[in-house]
């Protein structure tokens, strides 16, 4: 069911972007990262190079899963010497996640899977760990105690890692690009939550982007972009509802070990890199929204979407103009961030 639930979503977020076009269309539908994938591109190159960034996708595939054995992570996670030798894709992959967890202060850990294992969201049964289970998970955490050198990764004994923060978005600016370098200039990727805009519509306007509304049917919004990725991390994506029937989420907060609360439900990153957007779409539901928006004041390079319990919606200036609320969302306008 979760599956299909994907497979519907990602064709939402295309068949937003699409109409009307006269131009040679083609798609391309298949599941890989655990998750249902389409790509709509349009030209008399359009198969070849869709079938070029599958391969790409299930390339990367092969090299960051967590779970598939033999991949360069699961490597590192079940390894027996202290180093481990990483593919240039794993490295560079890695090498971001520990940029991304220095640079927002750890909102964003890649060694935070042995307490995503204890909450049981790496399989198909979760629970709320005990208190001691939940602290013997978190002390085998913390990137600091990550090393990198020249290829090679080091964990201490215990730790593990995962890249589920940075590999669609990796996957995505990769296919992209594989896109692009075979003269493709006109499609639109979605990935799960990651959408990969490459250039315009045939006809020159910009693609429009769904926006999922977290707490009801159908969209919040939509989005106007072109040569972009749009990336979203929110609390309905994964979840599950204990006995007391209080409902636990995904996105866990490395500094607790337990999921984000702070009144966001979703967090949508636009920007040009879409590693760069998948990273932040989860470190800055993390932060909550006032530090996501301080955050966003002192980097800049990206645009965000921060929708609240209680349907607030906060854009930042950039897409005051390129974002719309549908009404039969919340009548509410958007809040507007600026610098």
């Amino acid at each position: 069911m979760r599956r299909l639930w994907l497979l519907l979503c990602a064709l939402c977020f295309v068949l937003a972007g699409c109409g009307g076009e006269a131009a040679e269309k083609h798609s391309r539908d298949f599941f890989a990262m655990d998750t249902y994938m389409t790509m709509i591109a349009y030209g008399p190159r359009a198969e070849e190079a869709m079938q070029a960034a599958e391969a790409r996708i299930r390339t990367l595939e092969d090299e960051l899963s967590v779970t598939r054995e033999g991949s360069d992570i699961w490597r590192v996670n079940h390894r027996t010497d202290d180093a481990v030798p990483l593919g240039r894709d794993a490295a560079e992959a890695v090498g971001f996640a520990l940029a991304a967890a220095k640079e927002t202060g750890g909102a964003l850990d890649p060694t935070i899977y042995p307490v995503v294992e204890a909450w049981g969201f790496t399989k198909d049964h979760q629970q709320v760990p005990e208190e001691t289970a939940l602290r013997a998970a978190l002390a085998r955490t913390g990137w600091t105690r990550v090393r990198l050198d020249d290829g090679s990764l080091t964990l201490e004994p215990g730790m593990e890692i995962d890249l589920g923060a940075v590999g669609k978005g990796y996957a995505g600016r990769e296919a992209g690009q594989v896109l692009r370098d075979r003269g493709v200039t006109s499609a639109i990727l979605s990935l799960g939550g990651n959408i990969e805009a490459v250039g315009s519509r045939p006809d020159g306007t910009p693609w429009r982007v769904g926006l999922r509304a977290p707490d009801a049917e159908g969209y919040a919004g939509m989005l106007s972009v072109q040569d972009a990725a749009v990336v979203t991390s929110g609390s309905y994506e994964r979840y599950f509802t204990d006995e007391s029937g209080r409902r636990w989420h995904h996105i866990i907060d490395p500094a607790t070990g337990y999921p984000a609360e702070n009144g966001l439900v979703s967090v949508t990153i636009v920007g040009q890199d879409g590693l760069v957007c998948d990273a932040l779409s989860t470190a800055l539901f993390v932060m909550g929204k006032e530090k996501a928006a301080a955050f966003w004041r002192a980097h800049g390079g990206f645009d965000m979407i921060l929708i609240e319990e209680g349907r607030h919606i906060t854009v930042t200036e950039g897409l005051a103009g390129r974002f719309s609320i549908l009404p039969d969302y919340t009548e509410e306008e958007a809040e507007v961030l600026r610098r």
